[in-house]
């Protein structure tokens, strides 16, 4: 226990440092910060200043929690810095659920569960900071220390643009959904559905005198054959791709005379 708290402070040192030198030198702030909960809270003309405000005060933190000997009040002064956290993020929520919180600059995406997961993290974190000690390094503490970092940078949607969606357009690419799918993938279930929705199957299935008798499929298209009136079949050229009942094509068919 006692390794684990004394991991705490540098992980909310370097968190805390990165959230101050964004709301500090984020040019975007200037003029993204009136729509932020904050601007509401404190007045747009104030928004900036308290913002960079806040960035000192997390400098201050983070370098209580970075200065040597480790003492409890470090870890109280993070703990509190938390529960500020989660009490903006309650008001955000409350007071203006489409606006930002900038808690790491300037950004568009609204208070969400992540924003209060990530601060119910460091809100932990922050308690067991309190009980730190020297750091002594440990291959487990450092994965330790690792999974928790990956945790807080998974939990800030502000960082979004720079993995989830190159991730998402990588797993669009992997798995073509918009791709014309193999034959044997499309279900007869989904063929059929399109079949009895079209105006061709509608024109012609006064004549037709069984259910489907026959199915297969030849390139774009998914045939299926029905017994018709006057020994006739009836076959009808349904496309494998699309969602268009009006595609679909019927023929009648005579059947040869026996010999």
């Amino acid at each position: 226990m006692q390794g684990i708290a004394a991991l705490q402070p540098y992980l909310i040192a370097a968190f805390l440092v990165w959230a101050a030198l964004l709301k500090l030198l984020d040019r975007r702030m200037r003029s993204q910060a009136g729509q932020t909960a904050l601007a509401r809270l404190v007045g747009s003309a104030r928004a900036i200043p308290t913002f960079r405000l806040i960035g000192l005060v997390e400098l201050a933190v983070a370098a209580a929690l970075l200065a040597p000997p480790a003492l409890p009040a470090e870890g109280a002064a993070a703990t509190a810095l938390s529960i500020g956290f989660l009490g903006y993020l309650t008001y955000s929520s409350l007071a203006t659920p489409t606006s930002s919180c900038g808690c790491l600059g300037a950004h568009a995406q609204p208070v969400n569960w992540r924003a209060f997961t990530r601060a119910g993290l460091l809100l932990a974190m922050s308690v067991t900071a309190v009980w730190a000690t020297p750091f002594r390094p440990d291959t487990l503490l450092v994965l330790l220390g690792a999974a928790e970092a990956v945790a807080l940078l998974g939990l800030s949607p502000e960082l979004d643009r720079h993995w989830l969606r190159p991730l998402r357009q990588f797993l669009v690419r992997l798995r073509r959904p918009l791709a014309v799918p193999p034959p044997q993938d499309v279900p007869l279930e989904t063929s059929l559905r399109l079949l009895y929705l079209s105006p061709a199957y509608c024109t012609a299935s006064a004549h037709l005198t069984s259910d489907v008798q026959d199915v297969w499929d030849e390139d774009v298209h998914r045939f299926a054959s029905y017994a018709a009136a006057g020994g006739r079949t009836a076959i009808f050229a349904i496309p494998l791709s699309g969602d268009d009942p009006a595609a679909v094509r019927v023929a009648l068919v005579d059947e040869p005379a026996a010999a």
